[in-house]
């Protein structure tokens, strides 16, 4: 679906949810599909999804992104995602992240590892922070951290080998999990964005915290993550700058 229509798309076809916050029918309908695929399948469960929210309630509970980078895709920049990931009483155990222009399909399991196509994942141990590609995105959602945001990139860039945002926060953490960077961080994500990329990491090895370097990452939406030794030095980064400020680490 997302492939027959990229670069297809008409003016009509796309509304603005917020300042460059996009959605069109395309988002729409992908979750639609995927909804019914899954609670077709499992009844009873609990599906959230970016555009419709929750339906139902249970200690089974999917979290999904039918479409990940979409001012990438109505902009025509191949460069968006599919994410699905599984709850079990609030522990993750199961993530999808799909890239439909090349044909990577990254899965997790917990307990049984991250894999590309088969290909066993791990992230970039120990490679120096200095060496590293380091990810992020912008919070153009929320606008009042930008300044916050700022500050920790004026940190970080200095200390790294390059700093990329393409624009999809789930390809982004699938790169985590398959070594291509070396860590990820941003502001104000939401669940969706977070969840199946967060379980690749972890089971890829590694390191995926808050600002505070606890687990609601989930429900902040604030992100450091990326091998253990760069996740460590990451956080720190951004803990220091927040502290400078006297921003919540929250």
């Amino acid at each position: 679906m997302l492939l027959r229509h990229f670069r297809g798309l008409q003016t009509d076809d796309i509304r603005t949810k917020a300042r460059n916050d996009f959605v069109s029918f395309v988002d729409r309908e992908s979750e639609t599909a995927i909804r019914g695929v899954i609670l077709d399948a499992f009844p009873g469960h609990e599906f959230l999804g970016e555009e419709h929210g929750s339906v139902g309630g249970s200690e089974w509970r999917w979290i999904v992104d039918p479409l990940d980078g979409t001012s990438n895709y109505v902009h025509g920049v191949p460069q968006f995602a599919i994410s699905i990931a599984l709850q079990h009483g609030g522990t993750l155990v199961a993530g999808l992240v799909f890239d439909p222009v090349r044909g990577d399909e990254y899965v997790a399991e917990r307990g049984a590892g991250a894999w590309r196509n088969g290909e066993r994942l791990r992230v970039a141990d120990g490679q120096p922070l200095e060496d590293a590609l380091i990810g992020t995105g912008f919070p153009f959602r929320a606008r009042h951290v930008f300044d916050d945001y700022m500050a920790t990139f004026r940190e970080i860039y200095p200390r790294v080998s390059d700093v990329r945002r393409p624009g999809s926060a789930a390809l982004d953490f699938a790169f985590v999990a398959a070594g291509a960077t070396g860590g990820f961080w941003e502001f104000a994500l939401s669940p969706w964005d977070i969840a199946a990329g967060a379980l690749l990491i972890e089971e890829a090895g590694g390191v995926i915290t808050d600002f505070e370097g606890g687990s609601a990452y989930l429900s902040s939406g604030n992100v450091v993550t990326g091998a253990p030794r760069i996740h460590r030095e990451l956080l720190a980064c951004v803990q220091k700058v927040l502290r400078e400020r006297g921003s919540a680490l929250a």
